[in-house]
């Protein structure tokens, strides 16, 4: 569609232009061109397939699209930097996840926008549509609303569920980490881990960096009103199930307590850190300040006192993007036609990122570029082997 047709106060913007129409389309992959071609894609052709389907279910996965497809779910209620901004305004993102799946995994996707902000629709409704994905990707839904919501979905359906905020994120601290500490010549048990954020991100993360070796105790997660710990009497279901896996050492107080004499700053708030605060971590920190577009504490400031830095943003070395974990998660696990994602499809990914670039390290590339074409295919196949010996794959 031509500019011209674009609204006036858009037309010489590019990213409107770009977004006009949308970004995707729905294609045919047969061919339609003839009465014989229409007899095999729909009547009566069509009825045979039905049956079989009706009679045995499984064959779905290999006789429709459900086989390489997943829903990208939102209620447009924790929408990238921009918050609770509903569900017309969160599509646009939506799309994009969508395009990327197919970009980079290969992985067909269809965005859904829920007019409701209510856990129990929502659930009822992705439960409903179900039936016609392979997998479903839960994506900007705010905390602690998306505990509950993937929780209970993982639970009903036979199929992947994966709020992509949480664990794509967590996957991809993970690899970096990773290969920070290869670097660094450091050990995963060895470290002091503060994590700045309890959402949706900071709970995902701290999971995953104990499902890869970081001793829980030596975690201390930090919320706006200070260290999370078992004396506290403000803390949610959730953050209290942190302060019982996490802070052996019963710290407590604000951030700078946090992290004093921290080897790593995962930061997922928002935030922003002081200066002194990082000033007094060990020496040759880490720090992934991962908050978009305005890290917790700038990546130029972080390097006056951490070895290594990252961030959220494209513009900075090391980029911690999700774009690097969901699409090959998602390929390996329709590959696998897993059930569900375990814990060890997520380690197993993270192993594969930062074994992508294991061979090249530098301080300032610990993670491939989400541009790598290695990426998707090295996840996948990573989460394929691990579905099969944790054993939720189907074939």
């Amino acid at each position: 569609m031509s500019s011209s047709s674009l609204d006036r106060r858009f037309a010489s913007d590019p990213v409107f232009e770009l977004h006009h129409g949308g970004k995707m389309a729905v294609t045919a992959t047969v061919p339609l061109t003839s009465r014989e071609d229409l007899s095999l894609a729909y009547t009566p052709g069509v009825a045979r397939v039905c049956e079989a389907i009706a009679a045995e279910p499984d064959l779905a996965a290999d006789y429709t699209w459900t086989g390489h497809t997943v829903a990208v779910v939102t209620d447009g209620t924790a929408v990238l930097g921009l918050g609770n901004i509903g569900p017309a305004a969160a599509m646009p993102v939506m799309e994009g996840k969508a395009v990327l799946f197919k970009q980079f995994g290969g992985v067909d996707a269809v965005p859904i926008c829920l007019d409701t902000q209510d856990v129990d629709q929502i659930i009822s409704v992705v439960t409903a549509l179900a039936p016609s994905f392979g997998g479903i990707n839960l994506e900007d839904i705010s905390a602690p609303r998306c505990f509950e919501i993937e929780r209970r979905l993982d639970e009903a359906l036979p199929i992947p569920v994966f709020h992509d905020d949480q664990h794509g994120t967590a996957i991809v601290v993970l690899a970096a980490l990773r290969n920070a500490i290869t670097l660094l010549d450091r050990k995963m048990d060895d470290l002091r881990v503060v994590v700045s954020g309890a959402g949706a991100a900071g709970v995902a993360v701290t999971k995953m960096l104990i499902a890869g070796g970081v001793d829980a105790a030596e975690v201390v997660v930090v919320d706006s009103r200070g260290i999370i710990h078992g004396g506290r009497s403000d803390l949610t279901p959730v953050k209290a199930e942190l302060a019982a896996m996490t802070n052996g050492n019963g710290l407590s107080g604000g951030i700078a307590d946090a992290l004093a004499g921290a080897d790593v700053l995962i930061g997922v708030s928002g935030g922003q850190i002081p200066e002194e605060a990082v000033a007094g971590m060990a020496p040759e920190a880490i720090v992934f300040a991962l908050a978009n577009p305005t890290p917790e504490v700038h990546p130029d400031v972080a390097s006056r006192h951490a070895a290594l830095v990252a961030t959220g943003r494209s513009d900075f070395p090391n980029q911690i993007n999700n774009v690097l974990a969901f699409p090959g998660v998602f390929r390996g696990a329709l590959d696998a036609r897993a059930t569900t994602v375990t814990d060890g499809m997520k380690v197993a990914a993270a192993d594969a990122i930062a074994g992508v670039v294991a061979d090249a390290l530098r301080a300032d590339a610990i993670v491939p570029s989400p541009l790598d074409p290695r990426v998707a295919p090295a996840v996948a196949a990573a989460v394929t082997e691990a579905a099969r010996r944790d054993g939720v794959a189907r074939r």
